[in-house]
């Protein structure tokens, strides 16, 4: 039986709610923001309450949010009032030592990029220097600066257009596209934890855009009702246009995988959907659909 833990924001502290949120909304994209004060003096500082939010124009927003403990507000919110110009860096795992390293709350002026060993790279369009390893970097001039509250805790929007972007040509594949395994990108957990985005932890998943799948109430209930399959089954086997004919399923009941099936003891209908359990693990749809309709 699923069970809940239901928390109502009001009922318990800033600093308890922020840890359930950043623990459940999760994994987030990282916001190495280069900025500079009206003196000249340059601030580096990641943020994970960042995503991308349009492309035309290309839209970044990125919150720099009150410190929780104190209401105090970020130098990175500070600069970008000032001077309305901030680069976006992304943070990949050859640097993410060193971005967590520059998230030290160090004093006005101080310069994180020398602290975290990471190195300037002079940007093309605005004042902000760009971190010279990050795998992809986004100069951004700031469109508006939205404030959800004034209490500990409360997020400043800021809303950067990107004029000019740089990709590091080692994350390219051979087509000009970033490759999700070159650039080996890192997103932010909760508490310490991070995520690699690299290895086992990338998976594709077809968008249904070609096609109108049939949707998962329109499976057969025996499949539908299955004590094996899961969800991620069953949405993988709804999103075909139609089942296959009656004479392609007698056909593949010839095959040596339903004849061994038909061997194995236990209930022949649990056996079939483990085995087209199999199938769909291999992306193989349609072989699982001729398991899934054997009689």
């Amino acid at each position: 039986m699923t069970t809940f833990k239901t928390v109502n924001p009001k009922e318990v502290s800033t600093g308890a709610f922020h840890g359930f949120m950043l623990g459940a909304v999760a994994p987030r994209p990282i916001a190495f923001a280069s900025t500079i004060d009206n003196e000249g003096n340059v601030n580096l500082s990641p943020f994970s309450f960042f995503n991308a939010f349009g492309a035309n124009p290309p839209t970044l927003i990125f919150s720099p949010a009150r410190r929780v403990r104190d209401n105090t507000t970020k130098h990175t919110l500070e600069n970008a009032q000032a001077t309305k110009e901030v680069v976006i860096n992304i943070v990949n795992y050859p640097i993410v030592e060193q971005m967590s390293l520059a998230s030290t709350e160090y004093d006005q002026g101080v310069n994180e990029f020398n602290k975290s060993g990471l190195t300037e790279e002079p940007s093309l369009l605005v004042k902000p220097p760009r971190v010279k390893e990050a795998p992809a970097a986004f100069e951004c001039i700031v469109k508006d600066i939205i404030e959800t509250g004034t209490e500990g805790g409360a997020g400043n929007l800021i809303v950067c257009e990107v004029v000019m972007a740089h990709f590091n040509e080692a994350i390219l594949d051979e087509d000009g596209k970033v490759d999700p395994f070159k650039a080996d990108l890192v997103a932010r957990m909760g508490g310490n934890w991070y995520c690699r985005a690299n290895g086992d932890a990338l998976f594709e998943i077809e968008k249904p855009i070609r096609n109108k799948g049939i949707g998962v109430d329109q499976l057969p209930e025996a499949v539908r009702n299955s004590h094996v399959l899961t969800g991620n089954n069953l949405g993988k086997l709804g999103n075909v246009e139609k089942l296959p004919e009656s004479a392609e399923v007698s056909k593949f009941s010839e095959s040596d995988a339903i004849q061994a099936v038909r061997k194995e003891t236990g209930d022949l209908q649990e056996n079939l959907h483990r085995l087209a359990q199999k199938y769909l693990a291999n992306n193989e749809v349609t072989q699982a659909w001729l398991t899934l309709l054997q009689k």
